[in-house]
């Protein structure tokens, strides 16, 4: 995952009953894995695991994705199958990240000598 102010890549797929992620390098590295499926899955996304959102959207949190839910969803729990799917017919999205906005910690008070 990105920190600071980097940029944040993910494929968010909607399904029938759930809502997919998965988080990518960048959208270049699908567009080219597209256009060659030669290139392996490991140089186009970053980590292998699947999130669901339960319905709420690709910016809301993110839950593991069960073997059931892909089931259910892909008629497979091969994950890579999985993410063949996503990837071939989801939507790529990019954002930036903003980690380090905001109060670093508010239980310090305004740190004034006494």
């Amino acid at each position: 995952m990105p920190r600071g102010n980097a940029s944040q890549s993910k494929v968010h797929y909607q399904g029938k009953e759930e809502d997919f992620v998965i988080y990518i390098d960048d959208i270049e590295s699908v567009q080219k894995w597209k256009g060659d499926r030669s290139i392996p899955l490991a140089q186009v996304v970053s980590g292998f695991k699947i999130f669901v959102t339960h319905k709420h959207g690709a910016q809301n949190a993110h839950d593991g994705a069960s073997k059931s839910t892909l089931e259910n969803e892909f008629g497979t729990s091969n994950e890579d199958d999985c993410m063949i799917k996503i990837l071939e017919n989801g939507d790529l999205q990019e954002t930036e990240t903003h980690e380090r906005q905001g109060p670093k910690n508010d239980s310090m008070g305004s740190r004034q000598a006494h």
